[in-house]
């Protein structure tokens, strides 16, 4: 099973790239963030035509997340983080594909730092851990998937020496990233790759991509009962190098023998 998260940087702007990418890469189920556009213009009818069926929360010009799962309609489980519904930001939605429990998030930015929006950043990134942990405790197969607007490590970004008092690098948010791994949680891209620079986003300024002046922010995170079964995990970074492209570039993993399925979540 492939599963991939993509931040596309405005889905209806970007719905052309997203269907070549979709009809290349061939995901079981793909993670989308930064949708760009509210609930009732998400082009659902497209991506059903493309094979995929989807859920999804949006909101007005910013945010919004999705889930798509080919050939089938993921069943919804979650909008939103428990205990979140006075917040407007759509950054979360949860479903079932095929037997695995999929949490698609983005993360706020949380710049500039410090400040109101950093204190925010935190705060979502408190009440995340705190859920995944419930998660975790229903000891089904679970990816944990999206923009988390974090480079864990000096590995994760191009110069870190020039990110050290960035919302995305500040020892805060690595910490809040740690702590979440420590439940339990595997960095599935991380793993496989434990020595190499790979990168999921390049600034549109300053020639990033052609400089290859890369961050990791988009993660996968696995369950402890999907280690067995993690195979590959990679970057699709040509997307990125496409006509019209989003500063994000799709990453991806590749599960085999997945048997425990788990029940449909809370609502």
């Amino acid at each position: 099973m492939k599963i991939a998260t993509f931040n596309v940087n405005g889905i209806n702007g970007r719905l052309p790239l997203l269907l070549r990418w979709l009809a290349a890469a061939k995901p079981d189920a793909v993670c989308l963030q930064e949708l760009k556009a509210s609930q009732d213009k998400f082009p659902h009818a497209q991506i059903e035509r493309a094979g995929y069926g989807a859920v999804w929360l949006g909101q007005k010009s910013w945010n919004g997340v999705a889930i798509l799962a080919k050939g089938r309609a993921p069943i919804l489980s979650r909008r939103g983080l428990p205990g979140d519904d006075d917040d407007a930001q759509a950054r979360y939605v949860e479903a079932v594909v095929d037997g695995l429990l999929i949490g698609c998030l983005y993360l706020p930015n949380g710049n500039p730092a410090p400040g109101p929006k950093f204190e925010y950043k935190l705060r979502w990134f408190e009440g995340l851990r705190k859920y995944s942990k419930e998660l975790l405790s229903l000891g089904v197969p679970i990816v944990l998937a999206g923009d988390f607007n974090v480079m864990p490590t000096d590995l994760d970004v191009y110069k870190p020496e020039r990110w050290v008092d960035d919302a995305l690098f500040r020892p805060e948010v690595r910490t809040a990233f740690r702590k979440l791994a420590a439940q339990g949680w595997t960095d599935a891209l991380r793993t496989l790759h434990p020595d190499e620079r790979i990168y999921t986003f390049w600034d549109y300024f300053r020639n990033a991509w052609g400089r290859d002046a890369g961050l990791r922010i988009d993660h996968l995170l696995l369950s402890p009962s999907l280690m067995g079964s993690l195979v590959a995990a990679g970057v699709d970074r040509e997307v990125r190098g496409w006509e019209k492209a989003s500063d994000h570039a799709p990453a991806w993993i590749a599960l085999s023998n997945l048997t425990s399925k788990p029940k449909r979540s809370r609502s």
